[in-house]
């Protein structure tokens, strides 16, 4: 009988833009790479560097989901404003006209992908916060419901037009302020795995359903 191949999940982080010579959120991704998901989680997991441009989010982010099928996807980016893993619940179509590292924003200022103004998550990310907190004694999460009108929401509205069951974003702070590469890994880590969680539930209860 032929092997079945682990799942993949997709994680990504934004490359350096503005001030930011080094972007937390893509540490943060690079640091993941430490795990052992294979083996603790059954997953595969495909980290990808996606540069500050609308063009290239456009582009590369269906790529990623053509390619590898993911049963999650986890973007990430940096957040000045941020001082726990915040991931966000919802994400728009319209409204970005601040200038990516190449000058440039989306006709309109808005998302070709999509229709519908406002997409939210398909997940109980309450749950997943509830988790983290309840677990975690070195990083704390929570939820936000304004990423920002920037290349951050951007990429996750392109995302949940594609698939809202299976895909989330979450702003981690900058470097040590407070928390460090390692300590933000770990929580992310904790995230996927909580995510992960109720994907495959979801999914068992599906298959359930079709047998009956």
């Amino acid at each position: 009988m032929a092997e079945i191949p682990p799942e993949t999940v997709v994680v990504t982080g934004f490359g350096i833009f503005g001030e930011y010579k080094i972007n937390a959120s893509w540490e943060v991704a690079k640091e993941l790479s430490k795990f052992n998901f294979e083996k603790e989680l059954g997953i595969k997991l495909v980290i990808e560097e996606i540069p500050v441009a609308y063009e290239s989010v456009a582009e590369k982010v269906p790529q990623l989901w053509k390619q590898y099928n993911p049963v999650l996807v986890i973007h990430m980016g940096v957040s000045w404003m941020a001082s726990e893993l915040t991931i966000e619940t919802c994400a728009h179509k319209s409204g970005y006209y601040k200038s990516d590292t190449c000058g440039k924003f989306p006709g309109n200022g808005e998302c070709c992908q999509g229709s519908c103004e406002k997409k939210q998550a398909g997940l109980d990310l309450q749950q997943v916060v509830e988790q983290v907190n309840k677990t975690s004694h070195d990083v704390k999460a929570c939820l936000s419901c304004d990423a920002g009108r920037y290349l951050c929401e951007f990429i996750y509205y392109t995302s949940l037009c594609i698939d809202d069951t299976c895909t989330v974003f979450i702003h981690v702070p900058e470097i040590n302020k407070p928390y460090s590469v390692a300590q933000m890994a770990e929580g992310v880590r904790k995230i996927l795995t909580v995510i992960l969680s109720q994907i495959r539930l979801h999914s068992s209860k599906l298959a359930v359903q079709n047998e009956l």
